[in-house]
């Protein structure tokens, strides 16, 4: 059952990259030092700073010589790795696009949306002392 799990969000993580008018994988992978940096400085709001930890656990238990299966067992060994990195690598891909989306937009620090303009008579507010 986790086997068909992570094969269908590898599939959609393919559509996505594949999809017409989506970023394609090379500027998604491009994209992941900016995204990692705007969302440390709270610009960019698709990617919290406890999502970004999750990132960073799983990173350092794919590299970590402790695993919950050993890698001695042949055949089990190497499937909780292989999960943890299919789940972090269509999270990344996925985060990475809507990021992507996100500064083409031209959104704002904390991706609120674009305070109105004044109107063209009204002049605009000064701040009092």
């Amino acid at each position: 059952m986790a086997k068909a799990g992570r094969a269908a969000a590898t599939w959609r993580a393919y559509q996505e990259v594949s999809r017409p008018g989506s970023p394609g994988l090379l500027t998604r992978v491009r994209a992941l030092p900016r995204m990692i940096r705007s969302s440390m400085r709270g610009d960019f709001p698709g990617v919290s700073r406890g999502k970004l930890g999750m990132f960073g656990l799983a990173v350092a238990y794919i590299v970590s010589p402790f695993d919950a299966i050993p890698e001695f067992l042949i055949g089990f060994g190497v499937v909780d790795d292989f999960g943890v990195f299919l789940w972090l690598m269509t999270s990344l891909l996925g985060a990475s696009g809507q990021y992507v989306q996100w500064e083409r937009a031209g959104m704002p620090r904390g991706g609120a949306a674009p305070t109105a303009m004044p109107r063209s008579g009204a002049a605009p507010r000064r701040k009092s002392r």
